[in-house]
């Protein structure tokens, strides 16, 4: 691809970033790492870079499952096949990240702000349902050492039906 096309592409993303009114770090000039607010996620940051023939956009989703790897990994390629412009990945450790990549010639400020949205809805919707296949456990545990130390439950309560169905206190 010609050096035209990339500067297209960057000159997209700045466009779509600013009319989004999203505030981009930018580590290098064909790169930028964006943060959109959530939900269930609080934060997902966005690495998009522009590269010889497509922009590539890719998130880090949360670290490998402590339990039921293979329920939660075929969760995750489950929900792949109704995404958009994306795709759950893990990497050699086994953590996940969304990833996507557009050829420069698609690459417009409307179809950065699609993906964008995208990134950030599947992320930020399948947050807590990633978390309970592959961190039950460690939920429970964590609820556990709080109640007891009568700490803040706010940031956990999405997770109260797995405690209650435990039988441990619910606080």
């Amino acid at each position: 691809m010609s050096s035209r096309a990339r500067a297209d592409a960057v000159a997209a993303v700045e466009t779509a970033l600013q009319e989004s009114g999203l505030d981009a770090e930018r580590p290098d000039a064909q790169s930028f790492v964006v943060a959109l607010p959530g939900q269930r996620k609080l934060k997902t940051v966005v690495w998009l870079s522009v590269g010889e023939h497509s922009l590539l956009v890719k998130t880090f989703f949360c670290r490998h499952p402590d339990e039921n790897q293979g329920g939660f990994y075929r969760w995750l390629l489950q929900k792949n096949d109704g995404m958009y412009g994306m795709a759950f990945s893990a990497d050699e450790a086994g953590d996940v990240y969304i990833v996507g990549r557009l050829p420069l010639a698609g690459v417009t400020p409307e179809e950065v702000d699609r993906l964008l949205g995208c990134v950030l809805t599947y992320s930020d919707e399948n947050f807590n349902a990633a978390l309970e296949r592959g961190f039950a456990s460690s939920i429970r545990k964590e609820w556990e050492w709080r109640y007891r130390r009568g700490y803040s439950m706010r940031n956990l309560q999405a997770f109260r039906h797995l405690v209650e169905e435990d039988g441990s206190p619910a606080g």
